[in-house]
C-alpha cells in the first residue's frame, strides 16, 4: 500500500514508519521539523519520500495524499507548559492541522484514517482503570487541542464516512524520545540525568503511578488500526498496569530528589484495554522491566540533552504553577 504519516520524523512516527516500510509499504512522511528530528530516519535514506510542510496552513503538501491508501496523523505540538504559554500554536498545530488533513484525506478519497491522540484528555479521571466512556476533562490546552482533534475526527468518520479511529496514548516511552526542548515527559529527564550522575528528581512523594506504554506495543496498536473494519470510534492504548514513579527509578537505579507536585496532574492514569482487546484483537506485550531494558541500551542517545535540575525545573514550570494552582481544575 502506500501510506502517509504525518509526524514521521518524530518519536512515535520514526517507529511507525520503521514498521510499515518493513511490511513493504511505499512511504510519505509528511513533518514540520519542529520536535520530529532528522536523524530519527536518516537509516532511511532514500527509502521513503520525506515532505517538509506545515500541515496548519493549507498547501501544495495535499497532493501528496493523493492515491495514498492509508494516512497516520501523528502531527501535533506536546508539552504541558508550552501549551499553556502558546495556546494560539497549539490551535494552529493540534486543530487546525488536523483540520487540513482530514479534508485532504476525504479529497483523496482516502481509504483510512488513523489518528493518535491523548489519554490526557481524561485529565484526573474518577475511575481507574479509565475506560472511553470516562468523562473528558483537560487541564491544560495540550490536552484540549488533541481531543478537539479527535472530535473533528470522529465528525469526518460520521458526516462524511470517513473510515477512521482515534487511539488514546497512554504515557508512551521508548527509544528516540524526545531529548531537547522543553521540560516533559519523565523518561527524557530521568536518562538524561542518569548519564550526568545526576539525582532523579521526582515530583511529590512519588507514589503516583503512570501507564507507561512502550513504543512498539503502540505502534502495532495503530497498525492492527488500521487493518480493523472499525470505523468512528476512540480505544485507550496503554500498557495494561500501572507503575509508581517510585518503581521506575528503582529500575533504572540512581539516587533521587523530590520537587512539588504539580497541579492538574492525575496521581494515576491507568487505561481500561478491554474495548480495544475485544473489537480489535490488540494487547500489550511489553512489560515496563523489559522496556526499561532496552531503552538502557539506547542510553547514549540522551548524551546531548539538558540535565533538569530542580532550579531549571522550577522556573520551567512556573507558569503552571500560575495558572494550574488553583482548586478549579478538578
Amino acid at each position: 500500500m502506500k501510506v502517509a504519516v504525518t509526524g514521521g520524523a518524530g518519536f512515535i512516527g520514526s517507529h511507525l514508519v520503521d514498521a510499515l516500510l518493513g511490511e513493504g509499504n511505499e512511504i510519505v512522511v509528511l513533518d514540520n521539523f519542529s520536535t520530529g528530528r532528522s536523524e530519527n530516519i536518516k537509516h532511511l535514506e532514500n527509502r521513503v519520500e520525506v515532505i517538509e510542510c506545515d500541515l496548519s496552513v493549507s498547501g501544495s503538501w495535499a497532493e501528496k495524499l493523493e492515491g495514498v491508501d492509508h494516512v497516520f496523523h501523528l502531527a501535533a505540538l506536546a508539552d504541558i507548559v508550552p501549551s499553556i504559554q502558546q495556546p494560539e500554536a497549539y490551535f494552529r498545530a493540534n486543530v487546525d492541522g488536523t483540520f487540513n488533513v482530514l479534508t485532504a484525506s476525504q479529497k483523496a478519497s482516502t481509504k483510512r484514517f488513523i489518528y493518535a491522540a491523548s489519554s490526557s484528555s481524561y485529565g484526573i479521571p474518577d475511575f481507574y482503570p479509565t475506560s472511553e466512556s470516562a468523562a473528558i476533562r483537560p487541564q491544560y490546552p495540550y490536552a484540549l487541542t488533541k481531543h478537539m482533534g479527535e472530535e473533528l475526527v470522529m465528525h469526518w468518520a460520521k458526516v462524511y464516512r470517513l473510515s477512521a479511529l482515534s487511539l488514546r496514548f497512554f504515557n508512551v516511552y521508548g527509544p528516540r524520545t524526545r531529548t531537547t526542548g522543553t521540560y516533559g515527559a519523565v523518561f527524557g529527564v530521568f536518562l538524561a540525568q542518569k548519564l550526568a550522575g545526576k539525582p532523579f528528581t521526582i515530583v511529590g512523594d512519588g507514589e503516583q503511578t503512570r501507564d507507561f506504554t512502550y513504543v512498539k506495543d503502540v505502534v502495532r496498536a495503530l497498525i492492527i488500526a488500521s487493518e480493523s473494519d472499525q470505523s468512528g470510534k476512540a480505544y485507550n492504548v496503554g500498557s495494561g498496569s500501572t507503575v509508581s514513579v517510585n518503581k521506575l527509578v528503582e529500575l533504572l537505579g540512581g539516587d533521587r530528589i523530590h520537587i512539588p507536585k504539580r497541579p492538574g496532574e492525575p496521581d494515576c492514569t491507568y487505561a481500561d484495554n478491554s474495548r480495544i482487546s475485544k473489537e480489535i484483537g490488540w494487547e500489550p506485550q511489553v512489560t515496563i522491566e523489559e522496556g526499561v531494558m532496552e531503552l538502557l541500551e539506547h542510553i547514549d542517545d540522551w548524551r546531548e540533552a539538558p540535565v533538569w535540575t530542580p532550579h531549571s525545573i522550577a522556573n520551567a514550570t512556573s507558569d503552571w504553577f500560575r495558572y494550574l494552582g488553583d482548586n478549579n481544575h478538578q
